[in-house]
C-alpha cells in the first residue's frame, strides 16, 4: 500500500481530452482544457500538466474553460466566453504555484468568488475551507477585513484559501504569512508583498484582477451540472441573489386564521447592514445552514445539517468555542487546547482559562446583538428560539412556512424585542 503522504505529493495524470463540446439541442458550448507549465521544485524540471488530482488522490480531474458558443434558455442568456475567472487562470496569474494546484484549491477560490461578487462596495475578505466560509468580513480597509475574517474562526482557517477584493500590501502579507494557508487570491499585490508571501514555499499566490470588480458577475447565470451515480445529469441555471439593498427585504408578517402577525420592531441601521451582509455570505454556504453575524463579520457558520434547529444549535456552540480560542490566541499567542494542556502541566495558571471562559459566557459567545441568518424558512419557532435565547437582535430568513406566525410571536415576546425580515427567496446550495 502506497503511503498517503506520497499520494498527496504526486501529480495525477489525466486522460481527459484537450477540448470538450457540449451540445444542447442546436446550441453548442466549446471548452478548452486548462494546463500549466510549472517547474517542479523537487526535480527542477519543467512539467506541463492540468489539475494535480480531483477531490482525493487517485481521482483524475481536469479544468475546462468556456471558449466558444453560448446558451439561451427561455429568456435567460447564460454567461458568455471571455468572462473567465478561475477557469482562465494561466501561468501569469500565479506569482507562485507552490504545490501543483488541485481541484479543491481552485474550487475554494471559486467558492469565495460566489460570496465576494455580492460584496463589492467595501473591502471584503473571505476565508474558505472545503468550499464553505469559515470567516467572512467587511472592513474599512482590506487589512481590517482580513483580520476580522481570520479571527472569526482561526481554527478552521488553517490550510484554507484566503480571498480578498483589495490589494495585499506588505503588512497584510506579513499577517497572512503568520498562519498556514494553501491559497491566497487577490486582485493585486503591492511591491514587496509577493516576496514576503513566497517565504511560504508551498503557498499558491494567485492574482485575479477581476476580484476588485466582481459586481457584473452577480447578475450572470451559468450552467450548473449535477452528475448522478448512474451517469445521469441534472442541469440547472445557477441561482442569483435578488437581495441587493434594504428595500429588497420585507418586515416579517403573515396571516393565520384571519389574524395578522407582524414584527413589532423595525431593524436599526446596523442590523440592516448585518442582515444584508449575512444574506450575501449565505449564498456561498452549504445548506441546511444558519449563520450568526455581528459588525458585518461572521460570528459562527453552521453548514450542511439535516434539520434547521440542529444547525442553529451547532452554529451557536461553534460561536462559544471560536470566541474562546480567539481570546486565548490574542492574549497568549497559542490555541485554546494548548492552554488547557499547559494548565494541566503547570505551565499556565488556571486563572487564565477561568478569565477566558468568563468573558465568553458574559458575551454569549459573541452572539449578543448579532443577526441570525437562515437559508430557508424556520418550520417551527424552535430554531429562532435558539438564537433569541443567546441574545440575537435580528433575524433574516426567506419566510413562507405555515408556522411563520410562531417565529413572529417568538420575536415579539422576546425582551428586548427581536426584529425579523423576509428575503422572499431561498438560498439552498447542495
Amino acid at each position: 500500500m502506497e503511503s498517503l503522504r506520497k499520494a498527496y505529493l504526486r501529480v495525477q495524470n489525466d486522460h481527459f481530452p484537450d477540448e470538450m463540446t457540449i451540445s444542447l439541442g442546436d446550441q453548442k458550448l466549446v471548452y478548452q482544457k486548462r494546463v500549466w507549465t510549472i517547474t517542479d521544485p523537487e526535480t527542477a524540471q519543467s512539467v506541463t500538466q492540468g489539475l494535480r488530482y480531483g477531490e482525493n488522490p487517485g481521482q483524475e480531474a481536469a479544468l475546462f474553460e468556456l471558449m466558444d458558443g453560448n446558451l439561451t434558455l427561455g429568456d435567460c442568456k447564460l454567461i458568455e466566453p471571455g468572462n473567465g475567472l478561475v477557469s482562465s487562470l494561466s501561468e501569469k496569474n500565479f506569482h507562485q504555484f507552490g504545490k501543483h494546484p488541485g481541484k479543491i484549491n481552485l474550487t475554494d477560490i471559486d467558492a469565495a468568488i460566489n460570496i465576494l461578487k455580492y460584496l463589492t462596495k467595501e473591502p471584503a475578505a473571505v476565508i474558505i475551507k472545503h468550499n464553505n466560509p469559515c470567516g467572512a468580513a467587511l472592513g474599512k480597509t482590506i487589512n481590517e477585513a482580513y483580520e476580522k475574517a481570520y479571527f472569526a474562526d482561526r481554527l478552521a482557517a488553517m490550510g484554507g484559501c484566503v480571498a480578498l477584493n483589495g490589494t495585499v500590501d506588505q503588512d497584510l502579507a506579513e499577517e497572512i504569512n503568520r498562519q498556514y494557508f494553501e491559497v491566497v487570491a487577490a486582485p493585486e499585490y503591492s511591491t514587496g508583498a509577493v516576496e514576503i508571501l513566497k517565504k511560504r514555499k508551498n503557498l499558491r499566490i494567485v492574482e485575479i484582477g477581476a476580484l476588485a470588480a466582481l459586481s457584473k458577475y452577480a447578475s450572470m447565470r451559468f450552467l450548473d451540472f449535477k452528475s448522478l451515480q448512474d451517469g445521469g445529469i441534472i442541469l440547472q441555471q445557477s441561482p442569483i441573489n435578488r437581495v441587493k439593498s434594504q428595500s429588497d427585504l420585507a418586515i416579517a408578517a403573515t396571516m393565520k386564521k384571519g389574524l395578522e402577525y407582524k414584527i413589532e420592531r423595525t431593524p436599526t441601521e446596523e442590523e440592516w447592514k448585518d442582515m444584508l451582509f449575512g444574506w450575501s455570505v449565505e449564498q456561498g454556504v452549504t445548506s441546511n445552514s444558519v449563520l450568526y453575524i455581528k459588525n458585518q463579520c461572521t460570528v459562527a457558520v453552521g453548514t450542511g445539517e439535516q434539520d434547521r434547529v440542529g444547525v442553529a444549535k451547532i452554529a451557536r456552540d461553534k460561536a462559544y468555542e471560536k470566541l474562546a480560542d480567539s481570546l486565548c490566541f490574542r492574549q497568549h499567542g497559542i490555541p485554546l487546547f494548548q492552554l488547557e494542556i499547559g494548565i494541566t502541566e503547570g505551565k499556565y495558571p488556571p486563572a487564565d482559562l477561568v478569565e477566558i471562559n468568563e468573558t465568553v459566557q458574559s458575551e454569549n459567545g459573541g452572539l449578543l446583538g448579532s443577526a441570525m441568518i437562515s437559508d430557508a424558512f424556520f418550520p417551527f419557532r424552535d430554531g429562532v428560539d435558539v438564537g433569541i435565547k443567546e441574545g440575537v437582535s435580528a433575524i433574516c430568513q426567506p419566510g413562507g412556512s405555515l408556522n411563520d406566525f410562531e417565529s413572529i410571536q417568538a420575536c415579539n415576546e422576546a425582551n428586548p424585542k427581536v426584529t425579523m425580515v423576509y428575503t422572499g427567496q431561498r438560498a439552498f446550495k447542495h
